[in-house]
């Protein structure tokens, strides 16, 4: 059984000891112990420290297997993005050019330098240990941040973007930064990617603020721009059965696409339901797979059955009340593990004349 929880300081050798096969890919936590270190205590201020409002703070979770202790999971959530470092993306466009003349239609594809300094919120910093990745985990790792959210709505700006990771391979190569980012920044994609952590104004300085046409670069770099590196297909499809939908923003070293949904429409935020627990059952009972936490405490999320009783209230399992740590009387908030399945329409048969 697996739980997801704040990180703490505690959980730095095994945060390490989990990034060790995390590739080129997890820009957000290079495997670094400093930077790691000082995410950690972020991440605590963060949990411990809040505005009346999202103030950009910083939340980290990790997705603990209960009965060993061993990290196989980490995400993230970061309450409004900007602020006095700005997120650098490029926005694409695409236009259409014609000549009737000599008969030629052309479609040009563009990036334009792109900054944001005020909101939205971020979903980030998601990775599953490859051991452990199934569609079930990877899901419950996504999406528990949502109910997170949900329970600290205040705290969290109307719009929430995700990054998703880009084409570039386990050495650290990516075609497009070749193309582009090489020419003006002079260092390899590994280094960049690191230094990106460390302090984002470097992109402003040296990049430049004209537009790129894609439609010049070579093949393999324009392919790239807007993909996702196969791995992040099933975290992109995740979010976007919750409602999110392409921004129209690329990342600016590996132009993966930028998803974005309003808060309050993701699914798993507005489907969400708070009841109180009336039972726990030690035996086993039937009931589709919800994402439960607990709504008071320290946040803690967990896998597990929920049945509304005729008397009122919630009945849960002794396994998922252990796991987060409730008894009768405790209130939760829970979640449809998936999306409800769409009834197909049927196609109106034709009038007979």
């Amino acid at each position: 059984m697996f739980i997801i929880r704040p990180i703490e300081q505690k959980d730095l050798d095994g945060l390490m000891e989990l990034l060790e096969k995390s590739g080129h890919g997890l820009t957000s936590l290079p495997k670094d112990p400093e930077v790691l270190k000082k995410r950690i205590r972020m991440s605590e201020r963060s949990f411990l420290h809040r505005e009346d409002g999202p103030g950009g703070e910083d939340y980290l979770f990790v997705m603990e297997e209960l009965f060993t202790g061993r990290l196989v999971g980490v995400c993230a959530i970061i309450s409004k993005i900007g602020g006095f470092e700005p997120y650098y993306f490029y926005r694409m466009e695409k236009t259409h050019h014609e000549s009737k003349s000599i008969h030629v239609k052309n479609d040009v594809t563009s990036l334009h330098f792109h900054f944001i300094h005020n909101g939205p919120a971020e979903i980030c910093s998601l990775y599953l240990h490859p051991d452990f990745r199934n569609s079930q985990n990877g899901r419950f790792l996504s999406l528990s941040r949502f109910l997170f959210i949900a329970e600290n709505r205040k705290f969290f700006e109307d719009q929430v973007i995700a990054e998703m990771r880009g084409m570039v391979n386990d050495s650290g190569h990516s075609p497009f930064w070749d193309a582009v980012g090489a020419n003006f920044f002079k260092i390899d994609f590994p280094t960049a990617d690191y230094l990106y952590v460390k302090n984002k104004r470097f992109i402003e300085e040296l990049m430049p603020k004209y537009p790129i046409i894609t439609n010049l670069l070579p093949e393999d770099a324009q392919f790239v721009v807007g993909k996702v590196h196969p791995n992040t297909e099933p975290a992109k499809r995740i979010l976007e059965q919750e409602g999110f939908r392409f921004s129209g923003l690329v990342g600016i070293f590996e132009p993966g696409p930028v998803l974005i949904a309003e808060v309050d429409n993701i699914r798993a935020i507005k489907e969400s339901t708070i009841g109180e627990i009336a039972e726990v059952s030690d035996k086993n009972f039937k009931s589709e797979i919800f994402i439960i936490s607990r709504t008071s405490g320290n946040f803690r999320s967990a896998l597990g059955g929920v049945v509304k009783l005729k008397s009122g209230g919630y009945k849960v399992s002794g396994v998922t009340a252990a796991a987060l740590k409730l008894r009768v009387g405790d209130k939760i908030r829970f979640v449809s593990f998936k999306p409800k399945a769409q009834p197909i329409k049927k196609k109106a048969s034709p009038k007979k004349k």
